[in-house]
């Protein structure tokens, strides 16, 4: 045979599968010639076990009768006398609120995103809450409110997290010792714990956070077994799901998305790297994880905000957050069609455009100082007290009466107006007086100023400075046109302009909102518009406007712009709120509820919040030792042990530094609670670095060292228990409890002996 040709080996026979592990798992490909695998390559398939379980999940039948046993301790550990207290703890005061708004249909804003709300409210509804609770005050005994049905939601999902955690390193290919040491750490931790006792958004947030990471798993062991089978694609959509459940509960699910888009990432830019895999195939994939992991979870948060929509129908405490045209859609706030020209004596309301769009407002009230004249507001509401007459300044006689007997004449750019409070016959007024809350030099009180048949003074006198008007309507642009047009009004006398901010007056002008004349007015909040114009002369059939309502996307949108902005707001120092640097350390709690000398205060597990802390820590120090290993020419990457547990730990630490990383960016208030999605990957992570460090270990050696952990982890849970259930303690404990000065629990609010509780 000539040298220059290669004779082919001839393909192996086909026979029984081999027991080592074939190259190719699926048995249809265990006796294949390279040629033959170079095929099977280019259609995805890849090197991996021979058997292969749904999702990679090899559970021996033990195993389920186990995780049995484990969601009972987690049944027992969550559901506790979850009856106590009998009144409203913590953040109750804003969840069980919103549930009682959604049960009347009552339109609110809150800054999260509403899916955890609704199951809340589900579970109320359900158990026949009427939404009459006002939620009120901290410690407020509830009456009339199925509170054990609403703090259930939480609680089950809590306990659902606990077999997740199990299931997850047993995908990940760890030992039944190190998930079952997972599970019982996310059981007897004590800050999960209480949060999942109560109406609050974490324990549905940590649960999904942790469903999306199992569900991602499986999806990587189907995805390394055979991609596009209907289990590969079963998890593909459970995990899009997921992503959109846990970004409709908070979103620092934002932060769960991003975990899984850098794990797609690294997939997509692996297979393009395999020059075995065809340009097509790859866009499959690509195509295949863009709906599944970027449609599905858009059209899934999408769909909670139109349940939100659909159930809040009616006007409510948060119309004043939202646009006018937003406003109208609600029942209840429905405006009739308005006269679109304003003229010379019409009636209008005017309202800001900025701040929510209040409207300018007076009432028979003065300032307790300054000039002591008739207060002049921005109020959210439709009144009475709202409408306004706007005369021309510059006639003869008295302007509030002559232009009865003109004819009609508009308000065009630059004219020189005055306007009158029609309830009270009160000018708007300015003069240089300073306002009761902005005292500053550049700010002059707005008052209502006059009597009836007086015809006022110069400093009543206002100067209309068109902005902008409807490109579609050429004449808002000239003069002053209902809804169209947007104008500023300058003082004459003092130059300053109208204007109004985010400033609630005290409570003798009922905490409504500040406005003032402003020298240095920032154009935003100085701008303002007519919502309604009435004049007797206008014909019937003259021309008349009103809001162009919004759509579902227009809403969704808007609302959205608004979370984001109530969010970034809330940067007021509270308590019993801490920075970041502070939660991987335990370093203070919350203080949840105290009442009748007990008290729940929010603290962790220490010894497995500091475990878990260690071993985030420990991974990144060996993996730096690694690199730089690596650098030196050393091949510690050839070992398969090394590449699975970084591998491993990789993706739990990655998990862990995108839901803990980025609040070092946020200047809003900031919780322990918004540490628990990174301390579930943190915990998970200490796990994995005990399969390591027990990995040449004998199994009960291994097991020995789990139960030394698992025993304290339960002794610290039971020592710290009675801060978790608010279960009687007494001072002396509750002070040897303060390991750390930073824990701010009070021990005076507990008895000196534990009978005193039980007393009578």
């Amino acid at each position: 045979m000539s040298g220059s040709v290669r004779a082919r080996r001839q393909p192996s026979p086909p026979g029984k599968p081999a027991l080592s592990g074939p190259r190719f798992p699926h048995f249809r490909h265990d006796h294949l010639d390279a040629d033959q695998r170079r095929e099977a390559a280019s259609k995805g398939l890849r090197p991996g076990r021979k058997a292969h379980a749904f999702g990679g999940l090899n559970l021996a039948p033990a195993e389920w009768r186990l995780l049995v046993v484990i969601l009972i301790v987690a049944g027992f550990v969550r559901l506790f006398r979850i009856s106590q207290p009998n009144s409203v703890v913590f953040d109750e005061v804003h969840f069980g609120k919103f549930a009682s708004r959604y049960i009347k249909s009552s339109y609110f804003v809150d800054v999260h995103p509403p899916l955890a709300k609704l199951l809340i409210t589900l579970a109320g509804w359900l158990s026949g809450y009427d939404g009459n609770f006002d939620f009120k005050d901290i410690a407020k005994v509830y009456e009339n409110v199925p509170y054990v049905s609403m703090r259930m939601v939480p609680a089950l999902m809590g306990i659902a997290t606990v077999p997740l955690a199990y299931l997850t390193l047993r995908a990940l290919d760890c030992r039944v010792t190190t998930a079952l040491l997972a599970s019982l750490f996310i059981t007897f931790e004590n800050g999960l714990i209480t949060q999942s006792r109560h109406i609050l958004l974490d324990s549905p947030l940590v649960f999904f956070t942790a469903l999306t990471t199992f569900s991602w798993t499986a999806f990587c062991n189907e995805d390394h077994y055979e991609p596009f089978t209907e289990s590969w694609w079963a998890w593909l959509t459970m995990t899009g799901l997921s992503l959109g459940a846990v970004v409709s509960c908070k979103w620092v699910g934002l932060f769960t998305i991003a975990t899984i888009g850098l794990g797609t990432l690294k997939q997509l830019w692996t297979l393009l790297g395999d020059l075995r895999v065809p340009a097509r195939l790859w866009i499959k994939h690509f195509v295949a994880r863009a709906i599944c992991l970027i449609l599905i979870p858009v059209i899934f948060y999408m769909s909670m905000f139109g349940i939100h929509f659909l159930i809040l129908s009616n006007s409510g405490d948060g119309d004043g957050f939202m646009s006018s045209e937003f406003q109208h859609t609600l029942r209840g706030r429905g405006m009739a069609d308005t006269f679109v020209d304003v003229a010379v004596g019409s009636e209008i309301t005017i309202r800001h455009v900025n701040t929510q769009g209040g409207y300018l407002h007076s009432h028979p009230h003065s300032y307790p100082g300054g000039s002591k004249q008739q207060q002049i507001t921005l109020y959210p509401h439709r009144d009475s007290n709202n409408e306004w007459r706007i005369v021309n300044a510059t006639g003869e006689g008295d302007p509030y009466t002559s232009w009865m007997d003109e004819d009609i004449s508009y308000i065009p750019n630059g004219a020189r107006v005055k306007i009158r409070h029609i309830q009270t016959d009160k000018s708007l007024h300015s003069h240089d007086v300073r306002p009761p809350v902005s005292d500053v030099d550049f700010q002059n009180e707005v008052s209502g100023y006059g009597i009836p048949g007086y015809a006022g003074d110069a400093n009543d006198d206002w100067i209309v400075e068109i902005y902008k008007g409807d490109k579609r309507d050429k004449e808002s642009s000239k003069r002053l046109r209902t809804l169209r047009t947007q104008f500023r009004l300058r003082h004459a006398m003092t130059g300053c302009y109208l204007f109004s901010h985010k400033v609630k007056l005290p409570d003798w002008a009922y905490e409504q909102q500040e406005v003032t004349c402003n020298k240095q007015a920032v154009l935003a909040n100085s701008l303002w518009y007519v919502e309604t114009s009435q004049h007797p002369k206008f014909p019937a059939d003259a021309p008349k406007v009103n809001y162009k309502l919004p759509g579902f996307f227009a809403k969704f949108w808007e609302l959205q712009k608004v979370m984001w902005a109530t969010n970034a707001g809330l940067t007021d120092r509270h308590t019993y709120d801490s920075r970041p640097d502070a939660w991987p350390r335990l370093r203070r709690g919350i203080n949840f509820w105290v009442k009748d000398h007990r008290q729940i205060y929010l603290l962790g597990n220490p010894i497995i919040w500091w475990l878990s802390t260690a071993a985030v820590f420990t991974y990144a120090a060996i993996r730096g030792c690694l690199v730089l290993r690596a650098q030196r020419g050393y091949r510690d990457f050839d070992s398969t042990k090394v590449v699975k547990y970084d591998a491993l730990c990789g993706f739990l630490f990655v998990g862990w530094a995108l839901h803990y990383l980025p609040f070092y960016l946020m200047g809003r208030q900031l919780f322990l609670h918004h540490y628990f999605p990174a301390l579930y990957f943190a915990i998970l992570l200490s796990c994995s670095v005990f399969d390591l460090v027990t990995s040449t270990l004998r199994p009960r050696i291994r097991l020995q060292i789990a139960a030394v952990l698992l025993v304290v982890a339960i002794w610290n849970y039971t020592y710290f228990s009675p801060l978790a259930y608010g279960l009687p303690w007494t001072k002396a404990k509750c002070s040897k409890a303060r390991w750390l000065k930073t824990w701010d629990f009070s021990c005076n609010d507990f008895h000196d002996d534990v009978s005193s509780d039980f007393a009578g």
